[in-house]
């Protein structure tokens, strides 16, 4: 009797067993109470074909060109063709001695320049290539920094005059100038790179060009041994004379 109890209680748990393990194996999800998810919408053409580049790696996109700040002028560069007195910098070409008509004039190695330190001489200057050295001195260290990024920048210098065999001042009697020694450039003009110009004669009284113009005269004392100005005489009102006289322990400026 005891052992049919025990079969038949075995029987029932084994029957009672497989549908509870069953039924854990295969436990629905229950589903969302009505109304608080919204049905799907039917895929679109145009989805489908998204499909590919929402999968893909984006493409990363190319780095912008640098670009100098508003007025600042691009870097220049220079190779030894060109250029004279042993710097890239100077653009021109030697030239042959020049013999004066008069006593004291002449230069024995003149140059001729048209570009000094990426700044454009309206006219060809003919000097010497310590007056040369000294004019890129003056427009690295005090004629750029001075203008700054004002019209983008120091474009050009109008020559007024390089070498010429005169008198200073071309006063008859005076003393050799300097400019028949290949010693001396004048400056009656400024150009930005924007077009504007700062000329000696109508902007010496100005408040703002004659600020410009009278920061341009103080900074070439010191490169140069002599420098004058409107102030100096009337010979010099409508142009700086910059010059390297060799027989002064100083600079001379007015």
């Amino acid at each position: 009797m005891k052992a049919r109890v025990a079969i038949g209680f075995a029987l029932i748990c084994a029957c009672v067993a497989e549908p509870i393990w069953a039924q854990m194996d295969r436990s629905p999800i229950p589903l969302p109470r009505p109304g608080t998810i919204r049905p799907l919408a039917p895929a679109t053409p145009a989805m489908v074909e998204a499909l590919p580049s929402y999968f893909a790696s984006p493409v990363p996109k190319p780095r912008p060109k640098l670009r100098l700040p508003s007025g600042t002028a691009a870097l220049v560069t220079y190779g030894k063709k060109g250029s004279v007195c042993g710097m890239s910098d100077i653009r021109g070409r030697t030239i042959s001695a020049v013999r004066g008509k008069a006593a004291g004039c002449g230069i024995s190695e003149p140059v001729e320049i048209t570009e000094v330190a990426g700044v454009r001489l309206s006219t060809p200057a003919i000097v010497d290539c310590t007056t040369a050295k000294t004019l890129r001195t003056w427009i690295e260290t005090g004629a750029k920094p001075t203008i700054g990024r004002l019209g983008g920048g120091l474009a050009e210098l109008h020559i007024a005059a390089s070498y010429v065999c005169r008198p200073r001042n071309n006063q008859s009697g005076a003393k050799i100038s300097e400019h028949a020694k290949g010693h001396a450039i004048d400056i009656s003009a400024f150009t930005l790179r924007n077009g504007k110009s700062l000329a000696v004669l109508t902007g010496w009284d100005q408040r703002i060009d004659g600020k410009l113009l009278r920061k341009l005269h103080s900074s070439a004392c010191g490169p140069f041994s002599t420098v004058l100005g409107p102030e100096s005489d009337r010979h010099h009102r409508d142009h700086f004379h910059f010059d390297t006289a060799r027989y002064r322990g100083g600079s001379y400026c007015r």
